[in-house]
């Protein structure tokens, strides 16, 4: 990893030469990455090549088996998801874990709802919920028809952008996204980039977790590329343009080796 910071100070979480196993099987093997406050780090890989065991050990899921952790340069050793949100890692899941059926402002504080009143008149305060889930979303340039419709009713960017709201306003530091753009359109697609861009510009620090290096390319400031568990490439934005990033991940000589293999042979 290049020491050749963009931001000053220190990341805000780092990993150095982490590994993990599951039994036999050597899931992700001696990667390293650091997330910078304003910055977007994004993690290239194909399906297979360790993004999803990076995600888990970030959040919390999973503890790590070598290698360090730190965040906010504490070595840490994370071993439940609120453990790591505790410390400002939020993370949004491809599936985003919402309830379809209610309404946006409900999912927006789902497990963190503010109440009213004492004892046996305590309720839920709706109205506050409603105010403070619209300002909220205002406030990331997001300013949906109606809170109360159900956030099922929502395209799926318009749903990522929601739960990037709710991380932002419920003071996370670092905002690790899981393919947030996989099945979305080149529109809704746009969409979701922006708000992400709206998260690093309000002093997040974001792990963008993609496959498709022109998304990763047009809002990173440092690439991770993954293969087969193990790192393939690690840049700051400066020292790769997107032709060199999109080969190195397609594989660079395999890819030349495949391509004169399906070349067309002349008589």
């Amino acid at each position: 990893m290049t020491t050749d910071d963009l931001t000053p100070g220190g990341p805000l979480v780092a990993l150095d030469g982490v590994s993990k196993s599951y039994g036999s099987v050597l899931a992700l093997r001696d990667v390293s990455l650091e997330v910078h406050a304003g910055e977007i780090t994004c993690v290239l890989g194909d399906n297979g090549a360790g993004k999803s065991t990076l995600i888990k050990i970030i959040a919390g899921l999973h503890p790590h088996d070598a290698g360090r952790y730190t965040v906010a340069g504490e070595e840490v050793r994370h071993t439940s998801p609120r453990q790591a949100l505790d410390r400002g890692i939020a993370t949004v899941y491809q599936d985003l874990a919402v309830v379809p059926l209610m309404p946006v402002w409900r999912n927006f504080f789902l497990g963190s709802e503010p109440t009213r009143g004492r004892g046996p008149l305590r309720r839920l305060d709706t109205a506050a919920m409603r105010a403070t889930t619209h300002q909220a979303l205002l406030g990331m340039g997001i300013d949906l028809r109606d809170v109360d419709q159900p956030i099922g009713t929502l395209s799926g960017g318009e749903r990522q952008c929601v739960a990037i709201a709710r991380a932002v306003h419920f003071g996370a530091k670092v905002l690790v996204l899981d393919e947030p753009t996989a099945a979305l359109g080149v529109k809704q697609s746009g969409v979701v980039l922006k708000y992400v861009a709206a998260a690093r510009d309000a002093g997040l620090g974001v792990v963008l977790i993609t496959h498709n290096p022109h998304h990763a390319y047009l809002v990173g400031d440092r690439f991770v590329l993954l293969k087969r568990g193990a790192m393939s490439g690690s840049h700051l934005r400066k020292d790769i343009t997107l032709d060199e990033l999109t080969r190195e991940m397609a594989g660079g000589s395999e890819l030349d080796e495949l391509t004169h293999e399906l070349s067309r042979r002349t008589p």
